[in-house]
């Protein structure tokens, strides 16, 4: 016997992934008209290429993927959903996508502030201290989170509709992941002072200017904490040590650059932060199999043209 629930979740299913593929152009990542909301289209599996997913909510309504956050896996198809609470630099892959059946997901941002003030008007109790977890992590997708994504992806057939719904929506799906299995952690990064927030202040800086040299010393002092705290709270947090982290996010900014801007490696090099192109190539070639030409010539067969793509990705 069929549950009503199963057909629910089938039917809500195939109307997301109607609207992800009517509105994703052919194959590529896709911003649409909602603020924040990106569609995703792929026709054939890829190879494992270079990521920096933001602050987001990810979710497959059609094939499978995997993300790997150094050397763990997190995979989810269309019954879970990703969470990701800070800028990490990861590896992914699109498992299960076919010509017939494209892999189909969207993206929401998740806004720290918004989530802050959501967090204030329910009045949860949430220590700055009592949590720090892993930067992302795969749950279940349950009807009441379901129904809030569908409803802000219908808003793209009627869009003089988005600046008055929009936000409405996209607060309501904040308010199920705040009452989700995961709210303790979600919350954390929108708790003043506490060790996730402090972590993502930190990783921002990182990011922004990750071609500059960074002591550990001073990451520490941004964030507030003793070097051993901060050493110990930091890998909590992204499965790296601080230093593991700013080479992950310059080799990664490294492979992005050379597949879209069609940059050598040399210049590349400099262009991140590394004053000696051999140690580039060196260090490359340890985290990705291959030195720079030939990675990237493997990368440019295989991708078929989603070298855009490989950033902030759904």
């Amino acid at each position: 016997m069929v549950e009503a629930a199963d057909v629910l979740n089938d039917w809500r299913q195939k109307e997301l992934a109607a609207l992800v593929n009517k509105f994703s152009n052919g194959a590529g990542v896709h911003p649409t008209s909602v603020p924040g909301l990106t569609c995703m289209k792929a026709t054939d599996t890829l190879l494992h290429f270079p990521t920096v997913y933001n602050p987001s909510l990810c979710i497959v309504v059609q094939g499978s993927k995997e993300v790997i956050l150094d050397d763990e896996p997190y995979r989810y198809a269309p019954s879970d959903y990703l969470v990701v609470s800070v800028d990490l630099p990861l590896i992914a892959q699109i498992t299960e996508a076919a010509e017939d059946k494209p892999y189909l997901s969207l993206k929401i941002e998740i806004d720290q502030r918004l989530l802050s003030e959501l967090l204030t008007e329910t009045g949860k109790p949430v220590q700055a201290d009592s949590i720090t977890g892993r930067g992302l992590f795969v749950g279940k997708l349950d009807g009441a989170l379901g129904d809030s994504v569908l409803r802000l992806a219908r808003l793209l057939e009627t869009p003089w509709d988005i600046p008055v719904l929009a936000p409405m929506l996209t607060r309501e799906i904040y308010y199920r992941l705040l009452n989700s299995e995961y709210g303790v952690i979600i919350s954390q990064l929108a708790v003043s002072g506490s060790n996730m927030q402090r972590i993502a202040t930190v990783i921002r800086k990182l990011k922004s200017e990750f071609a500059k040299p960074i002591r550990v010393e001073e990451m520490a002092k941004i964030a507030g904490m003793s070097v051993s705290s901060f050493h110990s709270h930091f890998k909590e947090v992204t499965a790296m040590s601080p230093l593991q982290y700013q080479k992950r996010l310059r080799l990664t900014e490294a492979r992005r650059i050379m597949l879209a801007d069609t940059l050598d490696a040399t210049s590349t090099a400099y262009r991140v932060g590394y004053e000696s192109p051999s140690q580039f190539s060196r260090e490359y070639a340890r985290m990705f199999g291959n030195p720079p030409l030939r990675d990237i010539g493997r990368l440019k067969k295989g991708l078929n043209g989603y070298a855009e793509s490989s950033v902030n990705s759904a």
